[in-house]
């Protein structure tokens, strides 16, 4: 469904030692893409499965700020992924969120295992296994 999303950083070397560590628990290898645009601002671009992560300096020149109430979520392959993703984003400057990684129960949608992080900036990550 979705081609891309980008999110807003304050700090863009900190967030590439944050999202370069915990993409990589997803199987993200190497370096991301670094463009500068015209107007002076970076951009990191990771690309991966066919989507594409940005982190980028806001063009306005404004501070970023995060979308309160929104959340990104990236989809594991297991639930020790799960865990993984949440341990190296806390381990790179993240905040643990809304208890520990673990199972939930989804009602109908049946157990999910999930792991919340707010990344340096305060974006809200989850990362979600759903079991079958």
């Amino acid at each position: 469904m979705f081609n891309h999303i980008v999110i807003g950083s304050n700090d863009i070397e900190r967030s590439k030692v944050f999202y370069t560590a915990v993409l990589g628990t997803l199987g993200f290898a190497g370096e991301p893409l670094r463009n500068v645009a015209a107007s002076g601002h970076t951009r990191l671009f990771y690309r991966h499965n066919g989507g594409t992560l940005c982190i980028s300096e806001p063009i306005n020149g404004e501070p970023a700020t995060f979308a309160n109430g929104g959340t990104i979520g990236f989809k594991c392959d297991s639930p020790e992924q799960v865990v993984q993703f949440h341990d190296v984003g806390v381990a790179r400057g993240g905040q643990s969120i809304e208890g520990p990684p673990g199972p939930r129960d989804g009602g109908a949608l049946g157990t999910m295992h999930l792991g919340y992080v707010r990344d340096p900036d305060g974006n809200k990550l989850c990362a979600i296994h759903r079991s079958a």
